[in-house]
């Protein structure tokens, strides 16, 4: 696994090198009223990212000879289709019912393929409990794609989720082939990182949000389809938390939650006297109380230690963006 994050991460990194020249002539994302940058910013980062992800990912599990087993091909090709969809809406807006059917179709082939004995609530209606997956499936997608406006943010987020992830397959709690896409996401996210350092060099771009939100929501499901539904909910919580807050003030006050904004508590936070640095500094320390809550609730039955894991992650969370959302003194 620290060989295979190792490759993704020079993969990631050479790539990113080689097209950001073609970036900056062909992929450049101009500042707006919503933007956190303030000069224009090669986009498409994400090609490399997902690239690396996947030729790092089936070239190791292909070396074992288990791909099929491990990692799902069907998870393979949803990534690319879904890569596909955010390249094309980095290039030309496309209208969002389109989007979203083609985003329900990538995250329904995942959910709906799975083996009917993988579950998460059995006494849950199999496919009541299916729809739910294809839904929150969909809305995890997207608010990786919403998160992902600050300079390291998606760094901070995922680095540390897949870490846990990669320590909890060490211990057998998370299936060979998740374990193995979270390490060498992990490791193309860490090749990024010096690219999109503030001030960033190149951005994400939906080509790498979307389809990375797919992989890190197929590799928690995974986790919680061994049991370990609290570690799988924890380890996302802040971006779960931050982006579902924002949707629902929004649709409350009546305005149309598919409009870009500059409403989620990060964002609030730049606005409110923090520095990109102090913001995903925070977010990156809120990680790694939640990573360490997740191992926990993850390597225990107990019911107490899990409900503690779980309000501690509540109350962390809610600190931070308590902190975001009033000016700093």
């Amino acid at each position: 696994m620290v060989l295979a994050s190792s490759v993704s991460a020079a993969l990631s990194f050479a790539l990113i090198w080689l097209l950001i020249p073609l970036l900056q002539r062909y992929a450049l994302a101009r500042p707006n009223a919503r933007s956190s940058h303030k000069i224009p910013t090669p986009q498409g980062g994400g090609i490399a990212v997902i690239a690396a992800t996947l030729i790092a990912a089936i070239a190791f599990v292909g070396l074992e000879g288990s791909f099929g087993s491990q990692i799902p091909a069907i998870v393979v090709v949803a990534t690319f289709v879904m890569a596909a969809l955010g390249a094309a809406d980095d290039i030309k807006s496309i209208p969002v019912l389109p989007r979203l059917i083609a985003q329900a179709t990538a995250v329904g082939a995942i959910v709906l393929i799975a083996p009917s004995e993988f579950r998460i609530v059995p006494v849950c209606p199999f496919w009541i409990e299916r729809g739910i997956l294809l839904l929150a499936g969909v809305w995890f997608v997207n608010l990786v794609n919403f998160m992902d406006g600050l300079d390291w943010m998606t760094v901070a987020e995922v680095v540390p989720i897949t870490a846990a992830l990669v320590a909890l397959g060490y211990t057998g709690l998370l299936s060979p082939g998740a374990t193995m896409l979270a390490a060498t996401l992990g490791g193309a996210l860490l090749g990024f990182a010096p690219f999109n350092r503030p001030v960033a060099k190149v951005f994400l771009g939906d080509v790498g949000s979307l389809p990375i939100g797919l992989i890190l929501g197929w590799c928690l499901l995974e986790l919680a389809y061994q049991g370990h539904i609290v570690a799988a909910l924890l380890l996302p919580l802040y971006y779960l938390a931050d982006a579902t807050v924002t949707m629902l003030c929004r649709l409350f006050a009546g305005k149309k939650v598919w409009v870009a904004h500059r409403s989620h508590f990060y964002q609030r936070a730049t606005d409110n006297g923090y520095s990109v640095n102090m913001v995903v500094g925070r977010v990156f320390g809120l990680n790694a109380l939640l990573v360490g809550l997740a191992i926990a609730s993850a390597l225990t039955a107990s019911i107490i230690v899990n409900a503690i894991a779980a309000i501690a992650g509540v109350v962390g969370v809610a600190a931070v963006m308590a902190a975001f959302a009033r000016p700093r003194g």
